[in-house]
Parts: structure tokens; C-alpha cells; sequence
């Protein structure tokens, strides 16, 4: 029934989550802008709308005068009962049919140490556990439903809601032509989302609203809770699984990287007291003998030669990061890293059992295949599993877009390593430069950092600033490109449309974060040749040298210019932009009374959270985890300074999803999908660079003298480093072996016991 009424605002409060009639609960708000000259609009939501009754929806608008603006309309969704139930059975979701009456109770030694870090047991556990089972219309006498208006809880009836806008026709001609995200795409409609229980500052005034939200703001969402465990329970509870899931494991990634943190801490320390024991530091800076040392000129033309004494300053800042303890830090970061994915594993696994995620992928995945799949895929075929016509994608079809878009992903990492080669060619050609004008007018005038500024100095910041900021770039530009050739796929579900932009994004991103650290840590300096026949660039640019400690310095240069940049700049845009733009949005409703101020426009004012926000919330903590792992060796305090971002990051994380975004449409997922592999794959390649790391600096002109005043000496740490990668990565096997990472019930076991519980529901 669509209801339009006129009612007056002084009457009643519009900081509600119900109807008119304060009994049938906003399930989902769709708003929109009557055009003067949209006819076509008009007629698509008519059609839209009819068919979303048609369906078994209640509807009811809001009118344009009712809007704080005077233009927007608003359209509030109810789901009743009959439809909630079938469209339960079609999706298969799991309900409550028993109390759980296991006793799991786990007597923790000293666990009163934990009580300052513990949340209210309410907010930790926001309902009772349940035995479930899946969804059965026609036995529903056998599941626990004491009020058919709150057995299925917000989060649920969403859900089922976005599932049937997504499949629900607008068009009377082209029955292909359906779906809310088509008609956001082309204006129809301006905005889509489930609404907020309340505000997030205090509890809503109707006693039959739960003011989730509140509490998730109270107890999660403030920074002053930075110490405080997650209510992970009741994140899933309001946001869904998927979110749950991230936030679960954001918060494991950020308590292993304590430890990480603590021992790259202290192998800086290490560097620091033992600063005055470096020998090659205090050879170097001896008059006699690194102040006897004529080395040749780094350039061509304005270079001329120089004293090894000169980089004293340079060898003593050197040594506080290449120094003994830097092996003993590549090989525990090797073990670290496979402890932290082996016991995610676990955590992961455990999560599965508590919230029913276990058998979902497989019972399914059938049932999520994207709108847009079915409406591009005009060819039917029959599933011999199911016995029902199917569509699918012609093989011809899919190859061919498969091509493109390979092609198109290698176009634009080639478009990458283009860049990273003009940064080369721009160190080339301004390094003589640097050099020149520090030598008509030496830097050591300078107070305090004078002494510190060379020109490889200037060269490395300058360059490292400049490819951070062709780094932005190029993703803002290749986010759009991905996307857009991931659609042209057409992929089949939801998880293989994410698993597919996951491995684009990332490809682009590992070549585009970390191709200039590969260049620094492992190419620069490798191929200058030597004096009288130097290796020239293009004919014109002669080769850049490393400093003559090793390129170590140089790349945490980098390490820490486009690690920190990319912190700063990430938390700018996901916490700063999102509240200057609700505060300017909101600005006129700001002084308005509850009463007046509706909760539907109050989140019609929030911004939306894509279907993608989730997206790259992983990516930018895995990018994060690459820079610990892969290059951890040069800078042991990047766990540190990644630690200091998370615990920010989560509370950052957590206040923008409850005050500053609208409500997400909950989702369902078992694991973090493609992260899991894309993470195995940088723990197992960090080891290769992390021991390449720890022997290539040794290959600096400092060692090269060195050894060659004392033969021989440099045999036995060599060999001991080149056995690290072995000894490591056979740790990390036995680790993977014997690790046990399995569900907290045996397979079997778990799967009897699921079995059991069907079995039981068919006989009911």
C-alpha cells in the first residue's frame, strides 16, 4: 500500500525507526527529488514501486514538504512477516530453534589482570546463544519465535529487503531492466540505505528501539576507548558479518604487532647503546685513516673528489639501523609473520563456529549471484546438480573479456614502472645539480641539520616526495579503471566480483607502492660500473651510485616517506572529509529539536558507504603489512609506527562507520576472501627480501674497504646470512605443519553435527 499523509510535525516525533502508526518497523529508506522534467523517472519508479508492493512490500511517503529542504522525497520500506519468512527459506538464513545449554565456562589464570582492558558482559554478548538451524517456512513451529516483529533482527531484515530491490523490475517493456543500483545510477532515485536505530549520542526516545548504535559509539567508537577489547558480537549483530569479520580482524592484526613492535623497538635501542662500539664509524671518521682515503667523484662534470671521512655523520646514522641486530630482526619478523597467519586461522575458524559461518559458502553461493550477472547473461543452460535453467556466460565471451582486461591491468603497470624510471631519470639529473650548489653554498651553515644535508640526501627526500605523490595519482586514477574493467567481466557472484578487483587492485598496488623500495634495496648502485668506464643511463645520465654506506638509509628514507604519507593522507581522507562534508550538509538541521529533525533525513545526511568501503579498508591495512614485512629489515620501527596508526585506525574505523556513514546493508561472509592468499603470498616472498636485505647493504663502499684491510672476515657472516633464508623458511614449514589452525570442533565432528540438526528439522 503506498500512503501519503499529511501530517503535522508538532504531533509526533520523526526520531523514529517506525510508521506513522508506530507499529510497523522502517526496514529501508529510498529518497528522491521530483524533477520538473523527469517523466521518465516518474514512470520508472511508479512501475518500481508497484512491483515492490506487488512483492509484498508496505510502503510509505514521506512528501517533499514534510524534508527539511523542501525538494526530497522520502519512501519508507516495511517487510511484514509472510514476506520476511519466505524470502528467509529462499536464502537459507539460520535462526535460533534451541537455547544453548553447553556450559562454557573457562577458568582463566589471574584473569582479574584482563578487567581494566573488559567491556559490560551486555555489550560483549547482546543476546543469548543459540543452537541454529537454517529457515523453514512450512516448520515453524519448530524454531524459537516468541514475536514474529523482532525474531529477525535489523541487520536480517535489511538484507532481505536489498535482496529485493536488486532483482525487483522498473520497467514494463524490458523486464532486464531492474534493480536499485541501476536506477541510483541513473538518478531515479538519490539514495538507498537501512535506517540508524538512533543517534549515536543518546538513546532513542521509543522505549522499542535498541539503541545499538548508542551503545556501539559508548563503548567502541571513542578514542578513549583505544584499550578496550572490541564488542565484536554486537558489530555483527548491527553491521553483519562481513564487517564483523574486518573488524575482528583488524583488531588481531593490531595485537600481534605489539610484539613486533617491542622487538623493533629493541633492536633500535640496541643500535643506540651500542652506537659508540661501531668500528667502521670510528675508522671512518679517524683523520688517519678515513681522513687518508681519496675517493673519486660521484659525477661527471661538478663532482670532484673526496675524503672518506666526509660521511662520518652518514656511517653513525647508518649503524643505528644496519647493525647486528638487524639479522636477528629479519628472522624474527620471518616466524612472526607465520604466526600471525596461522593463528588468524584459528581466530578465523573459531568465528566460523560461533556465528554460523561454517557451511555457508557452500549451501550459498548459488543464492548470491549478482543482479547484474543475471541481466548481461542472456543465455540459459540447464544445471545438472540443480535440474534448473541457469543463466551463464558464453566461454567465446568470457575469454575475450578476460583478455581485456589483462591487457588492460599490464597497460597500467606498465604505466607504473614508466613513472618509477622518470623518478630515476630526475635523480640522474638533479644529483650533479645538488652537488653543484652545495658546493658554492655548503649547507653547513646551517643550524642543527647543516651537517646532516648531502646531495644524496636532498636527491633521495626530494625523489621519494615526488614518486609519493605519482603514487596518489595513479591509484586515484586506476581505482575508477579497475572497477570499471572488473563489471566488463561480469563476474557471477558477489565473493568472485570482489576476489576479482582484490587481486587487480593489489597486482597495481604492490607494483606501485613498492617498486621504487625494490629499486632503492636492490638495483641502485648494482650497475655504475667503475672509474673510466662508468654505465651511463640513456647515453646521458651516469649511473647513481649508492651512499657509501649501502643503499640501506636511502630506503628507509623512502620507507618512511611513503609508509607515514600514506597513513596521514589515508586517515585525512576517511575521518577529516567524510565530517567536513556531513558538517556542511547538515549545517541548516543542526539546530533544529529532535522532534523535528527525522531520522531518516539525519541519516540522508550522513555519506554513504559503498558497496566497496569495506574494499579498501583491506587494502590499505595489507599494503600497510607488505611495508612491515617485505622491507622490515631496513627500518625496525615500522611495526612500531604501524601499531601507533592501527590503534587509531580502529577507533577511527569505528567512530566514521557509527556517526559518520549511514548504515551499511549487512552481508554475510565466512572468511576475509581473497586477503587470506594475497597475505600468505607477501609472508613467504618478506623472507627472500628481508635476508637479501641484511647481505646486500654489506656490499657498500665502507665494507668494501673494510674487508679489504682485513681478508677473510667477511666469510662467516655471509654464510650465516645466506643459511637464514633456509633456516627460516623451514621454520616457517614446520609452523605450517604442526600449527593447529583447524575449526575448534574436528571437520568431521562439525560436520555430523550439522547433519544431526538437519536431520532433526526434516523430522519435526
Amino acid at each position: 500500500m503506498l500512503v501519503c499523509v499529511q501530517v503535522d510535525k508538532q504531533q509526533q516525533s520523526k526520531d523514529s525507526v517506525y510508521f506513522r502508526d508506530g507499529m510497523r518497523r522502517i526496514d529501508f529508506v529510498l529518497s528522491y527529488i521530483d524533477d520538473k522534467d523527469g517523466e521518465k523517472k516518474q514512470d520508472r519508479r511508479k512501475e518500481f514501486e508497484a512491483n515492490l508492493e506487488k512483492a509484498g512490500l508496505e510502503l510509505e511517503t514521506e512528501d517533499k514538504s514534510e524534508s527539511e529542504d523542501g525538494r526530497t522525497y522520502f519512501l519508507k520500506i516495511h517487510v511484514p512477516w509472510e514476506v520476511l519468512a519466505t524470502y528467509a527459506d529462499v536464502l537459507k538464513i539460520k535462526v535460533p530453534f534451541k537455547t544453548n545449554d553447553i556450559t562454557d565456562k573457562k577458568d582463566v589464570p589471574m584473569s582479574w589482570l584482563c578487567t581494566p582492558y573488559r567491556l559490560p558482559e551486555h555489550v560483549m554478548q547482546p543476546e543469548p546463544d543459540y543452537f541454529t538451524a537454517t529457515f523453514d517456512k512450512s516448520k515453524i513451529d519448530f524454531f524459537l519465535i516468541e514475536d514474529k516483529e523482532t525474531f529477525f533482527p535489523p541487520s536480517t531484515r535489511n538484507r532481505i529487503v536489498y535482496y529485493i530491490l536488486s532483482r525487483c523490475p522498473y520497467s514494463k517493456e524490458d523486464k532486464d531492466k531492474k534493480g536499485i543500483k541501476r536506477l541510483l545510477n541513473n538518478g531515479t532515485y538519490a539514495a538507498a540505505f537501512p535506517l540508524h536505530d538512533s543517534r549515536y549520542w543518546t538513546r532513542s526516545r521509543d522505549a522499542n528501539c535498541e539503541s545499538e548504535r548508542y551503545a556501539l559509539y559508548k563503548y567502541w567508537a571513542r578514542f578513549s576507548r583505544f584499550y578496550k577489547e572490541q564488542p565484536l558480537n554486537l558489530i555483527r549483530k548491527y553491521y553483519g558479518e562481513k564487517i564483523g569479520i574486518y573488524f575482528a580482524w583488524l583488531g588481531f592484526y593490531t595485537e600481534m604487532l605489539t610484539y613486533a613492535a617491542v622487538v623493533g623497538l629493541l633492536c633500535f635501542i640496541y643500535g643506540v647503546a651500542s652506537f659508540d662500539e661501531n668500528v667502521w664509524s670510528k675508522e671512518i671518521c679517524n683523520k688517519t685513516i678515513g681522513g687518508q682515503i681519496v675517493m673519486c667523484p660521484l659525477c661527471d662534470k661538478k663532482c670532484g673528489y673526496w675524503m672518506l671521512s666526509t660521511t662520518c655523520s652518514s656511517s653513525w646514522q647508518s649503524y643505528l639501523f644496519d647493525n647486528t641486530a638487524t639479522v636477528f630482526f629479519a628472522i624474527f619478523m620471518g616466524i612472526w609473520v607465520t604466526l600471525f597467519l596461522e593463528f588468524w586461522k584459528r581466530r578465523q575458524a573459531r568465528l566460523e563456529y560461533e556465528w554460523d559461518l561454517v557451511d555457508m559458502e557452500e549451501e550459498q553461493q548459488q543464492l548470491q549471484l549478482r543482479p547484474e550477472y543475471e541481466t548481461k547473461c542472456t543465455h540459459r543452460r540447464l544445471n545438472r546438480v540443480t535440474q534448473e535453467m541457469e543463466p551463464y556466460l558464453p566461454l567465446t565471451s568470457k575469454f575475450a573479456r578476460s583478455v581485456l582486461s589483462g591487457a588492460t591491468v599490464l597497460f597500467w603497470i606498465s604505466l607504473i614502472i614508466a613513472s618509477i624510471i622518470g623518478v630515476i631519470a630526475y635523480r640522474l639529473a638533479v644529483f650533479a645539480a645538488f652537488a653543484s650548489i652545495m658546493k658554492d653554498s655548503p649547507t653547513n651553515k646551517l643550524d642543527v641539520v647543516g651537517s646532516l644535508i648531502t646531495p644524496q640526501l636532498a636527491t633521495s627526500v626530494t625523489a621519494s616526495c615526488i614518486n609519493f605523490v605519482i603514487i596518489m595519482i595513479l591509484n586515484f586514477l586506476y581505482e575508477r579503471v579497475a572497477i570499471k574493467i572488473t563489471d566488463m567481466e561480469v563476474p557471477k557472484t558477489h565473493v568472485e566480483y570482489e576476489n576479482k578487483l582484490t587481486v587487480k587492485m593489489f597486482l597495481f598496488q604492490f607494483v606501485n607502492y613498492y617498486s621504487s623500495c625494490f629499486y632503492v634495496a636492490f638495483f641502485k648502485g648494482k650497475f655504475v660500473g667503475y672509474p673510466g668506464d662508468y654505465a651511463y643511463m640513456f647515453g646521458k645520465w651516469r649511473n647513481e651510485e649508492c651512499e657509501p654506506g649501502g643503499c640501506l638509509i636511502e630506503l628507509t628514507t623512502q620507507l618512511v616517506i611513503v609508509m607515514v604519507g600514506k597513513q596521514v593522507w589515508g586517515n585525512i581522507q576517511e575521518a577529516l572529509v567524510p565530517w567536513l562534508c556531513n558538517w556542511w550538509v547538515s549545517r541548516s538541521a543542526r539546530n533544529h529539536p529532535e522532534s523535528l529533525y527525522s531520522r531518516w533525513e539525519q541519516d540522508h545526511d550522513l555519506q554513504s558507504f559503498s558497496q566497496l568501503g569495506l574494499f579498501y579498508e583491506y587494502l590499505e591495512m595489507v599494503i600497510q603489512f607488505g611495508f612491515i614485512t617485505l622491507f622490515v629489515a631496513s627500518f625496525p620501527l615500522a611495526p612500531l609506527l604501524a601499531l601507533m596508526n592501527n590503534i587509531l585506525e580502529v577507533r577511527v574505523d569505528a567512530w566514521k562507520f557509527t556517526t559518520q556513514f549511514r548504515r551499511p546493508v549487512a552481508a554475510k561472509v565466512h572468511n576475509i576472501g581473497a586477503w587470506n592468499e594475497i597475505l600468505n603470498m607477501i609472508a613467504v616472498f618478506s623472507v627472500v627480501t628481508n635476508v637479501m636485505l641484511c647481505i646486500y647493504p654489506i656490499q657498500s663502499q665502507w665494507a668494501a674497504i673494510f674487508l679489504l684491510q682485513r681478508p677473510g672476515s667477511s666469510w662467516g657472516f655471509g654464510a650465516l646470512l645466506k643459511g637464514t633464508s633456509v633456516v627460516v623458511l623451514k621454520v616457517k614449514r614446520a609452523l605450517y605443519i604442526h600449527s593447529p589452525h583447524l575449526q575448534p570442533l574436528p571437520d568431521l565432528r562439525l560436520k555430523l553435527t550439522t547433519f544431526g540438526l538437519r536431520v532433526r528439522l526434516s523430522n519435526h
